[in-house]
């Protein structure tokens, strides 16, 4: 672990302040439990002249996209269908990486979803899809630093539809970092966007129980990884997390929620926001990774957080998941990038344990009903396992590239043996910290 600083100890101790490890019964005894509370999404500030609305998007669909250009100068066009003369949309740029982002109101995609996987000119890909609700977003991942030339709007003529025209020219880095820092000082005068309205908060069930994250990976315009047939881990994900919160709940012992219920994105630092500010006990983040050069590598794997990665797959996968905020277009200077560091050396001992008691009993669960890979636990510095408090794993349900593995997921007997495999280990989890907890005497002291 890097040495820290006389600045990341002050953080460090701020950090140390705020947590407070408690027993999993305990906290929610007497007082009962609030209800969970929304994930945030933490996109990019928009300023309130130009945040698109919701009532805007009601019929506009995307039908095409394209590329034309060179080093020198490229352009995006997207062909809209709908009414366009009052809408809305923003366009700044992101950097390290550099990346060019497109925010507009809620808009349905009738494009082919890799249609932007190969790029042109400054722009190597671009992806799009929904940021939050009402929202949708185009993201530009760039071979260097550019300025936006123009953006405008055509109106629909003749036969052809409306069109939302971006222009890139290539600039220096000075210049780009110039406009970046320009963009902060505007989204700070900016209005804050109104709260959200208390109905927008998941109702209170069964309070008193403990509370079990299930964090659907991806979301929104992060489709995460893509079979050779097109099936989507983002989709293959929720559906998976939605079944094992409704057994998990019918146990009427623990209670299951949600870090998204359905096709948002959300951010890595949010979902850990929603499982600490709902007071989870624990935490239990579902994906499903690719290959591209599988050689018939498949099967389930639980990974644990460590600051160094088990193997050289684990790394490269961390890795690959710690990138999720970027795909999105979320500007990672938000947050220090020491701040994972901090968090990892700061993770409390009995978490770390807690966290491996669940990945083994899940592990042992698991074989019985589904296909593990050959190396099922393995650890890596995963962002989205970093609550300090929290016991956490990752749950990697299958491979992507595997057509055997595709089958499966897509399967519901399999589903259903796989979700009850979780939910057996929930309960052997719960009651292995009941049993270790001391017991507590009521005769007076000698």
């Amino acid at each position: 672990m890097m040495e820290m600083t006389a600045g990341m100890k002050l953080v460090a101790a701020m950090v140390l302040g705020m947590l407070t490890i408690v027993d999993w019964h305990g906290a929610l005894a007497a007082q009962g439990d609030p209800a969970p509370v929304p994930a945030v999404t933490q996109a990019a500030p928009a300023p309130a002249a130009t945040a698109p609305t919701l009532a805007q998007a009601d019929a506009l669909a995307a039908s095409d996209a394209r590329l034309a250009g060179d080093e020198k100068r490229t352009r995006l066009v997207i062909d809209l269908n709908g009414p366009t003369d009052k809408l809305n949309f923003r366009v700044f740029v992101l950097a390290d990486p550099y990346r060019a982002v497109v925010d507009l109101p809620q808009i349905t995609f009738n494009i082919a979803p890799d249609i932007g996987k190969h790029g042109r000119g400054l722009i190597s890909a671009y992806r799009f899809g929904l940021i939050a609700q009402g929202k949708s977003r185009v993201v530009m991942d760039l071979t260097g630093p550019v300025s936006v030339d123009k953006s405008f709007l055509l109106d629909a003529v003749d036969n052809q539809p409306a069109r939302l025209v971006i222009d890139l020219v290539k600039t220096d880095r000075p210049t780009f970092l110039r406009t970046v820092a320009a963009q902060k000082a505007s989204d700070m005068t900016a209005t804050p966007p109104p709260p959200q309205d208390a109905d927008t908060l998941l109702p209170e069930i069964q309070p008193g129980l403990p509370i079990v994250v299930l964090d659907p990976g991806h979301g929104g315009i992060d489709a995460g990884a893509a079979s050779p047939s097109g099936e989507q881990e983002k989709t293959i994900v929720l559906e998976f997390a939605k079944k094992l919160a409704e057994k998990i709940n019918a146990t009427g012992r623990y209670r299951a929620v949600l870090t998204r219920e359905d096709d948002t994105f959300i951010t890595l630092s949010g979902r850990i926001q929603f499982a600490r500010a709902n007071r989870a006990s624990l935490f239990v983040s579902i994906h499903a990774d690719t290959l591209h050069d599988p050689f018939g590598v498949r099967g389930a794997t639980i990974y644990t957080l460590s600051d160094k990665a088990s193997d050289a797959e684990s790394a490269r996968y961390a890795e690959q998941e710690n990138k999720a905020d970027a795909i999105a277009g979320v500007d990672l200077t938000a947050e220090p990038g020491d701040v994972a560091d901090i968090l990892i050396d700061l993770t409390r001992r009995e978490t770390k344990t807690f966290s491996n008691r669940f990945a083994k009993v899940l592990i042992d669960e698991f074989q019985a009903a589904a296909t593990l890979n050959k190396n099922p636990h393995r650890s890596a510095g995963f962002m989205v396992l970093t609550a300090p408090d929290i016991p956490s794993v990752l749950l990697e349900l299958g491979y992507l590239s595997s057509r055997d593995d595709v089958k499966l997921l897509t399967s519901d007997d399999w589903r259903n043996r796989a979700t009850d495999a979780v939910v057996t280990a929930v309960d052997a989890f719960f009651t292995q910290r009941r049993q270790s907890q001391p017991a507590v005497s009521n005769a007076a002291a000698p």
